[in-house]
């Protein structure tokens, strides 16, 4: 798919990995309705792209009639949906049991509600929208998705145990998805980064500073190579590359620099 004239779903494109894909697209020619709640960063976003290639859709993945209002929205900006970009997610720290006691079952059902549920919810509905779409090519292409898990999904650490089951789901999800969904011409992906310098692991922080480069250098040294952390914009190249390459289907990519996780 040419993403030129297309029009793109990003959950959590305010910030990090989602922030970085809204700007990608939008110069490849795409239109962008960002999903998320912090309304301030997502206007930032708007600002550098312009009013006319981005919206804000107040979206909380774990509420579907916010999720269904955000696609009415973009229909009524943009007219179509053609891919669907699912960033927006969160992680917590808790062994299953642990000094103070069993891990908190409602902080489990939290992560897997944003993660993964949320994933799936925002997936479903868009392909619901895609599934409209005239053919683009003659093969019946009409959309594709890309979901993003994480290398916990494979190597969990310590205390990841909700983390990495969401992620896990979005992993085992994929195939299946991608299954449902070939029969209307929708792909779907999944991208499974690494350690990846974004506001989840710099504690909130937009940009990279020394000081968080300190602080994190002993996990970028686990990378094989290159010892550092990846980028946002690496990940952004990759789902442009999924995006554009009609032969990716029901494939989970890591993009890790070829680190495999310790315990901790």
């Amino acid at each position: 798919m040419d993403l030129a004239g297309k029009v793109a779903v990003i959950t959590g494109g305010a910030s990090g990995m989602g922030r970085a894909t809204v700007r990608r697209f939008v110069e490849k020619g795409a239109k962008c309705a960002i999903f998320d709640f912090n309304e301030e960063k997502a206007n930032k976003v708007i600002a550098e792209v312009g009013s006319e290639n981005a919206i804000f859709c107040n979206v909380d993945v774990t509420k579907t009639e916010t999720v269904a209002a955000g696609i009415a929205a973009t229909m009524e900006a943009f007219g179509a949906i053609h891919v669907c970009c699912n960033y927006a997610g969160t992680g917590n720290a808790a062994r299953t049991m642990g000094k103070k006691g069993p891990f908190p079952l409602d902080a489990f059902k939290r992560i897997i509600d944003i993660n993964l549920i949320g994933t799936f919810d925002v997936t479903r509905l868009c392909a619901e929208q895609m599934s409209k779409n005239e053919p683009y090519d003659n093969y019946g292409g009409r959309g594709v998705i890309i979901n993003t898990a994480s290398v916990a999904a494979y190597e969990g650490q310590i205390g990841q145990a909700a983390y990495s089951a969401s992620k896990g789901g979005v992993v085992g999800m994929t195939l299946p998805i991608a299954r449902d969904l070939a029969v209307l011409g929708i792909r779907c992906n999944t991208i499974v980064p690494g350690l990846i310098a974004t506001p989840l692991l710099m504690g909130g922080a937009e940009e990279m500073t020394p000081e968080i480069e300190g602080f994190l250098k002993p996990l970028a040294s686990q990378v094989l190579y290159p010892q550092r952390l990846g980028l946002a914009e690496e990940i952004t190249s990759l789902a442009e590359h999924i995006v554009s390459n009609d032969y990716i289907n029901g494939e989970c990519i890591r993009m890790d620099g070829g680190i495999r996780m310790q315990p901790k």
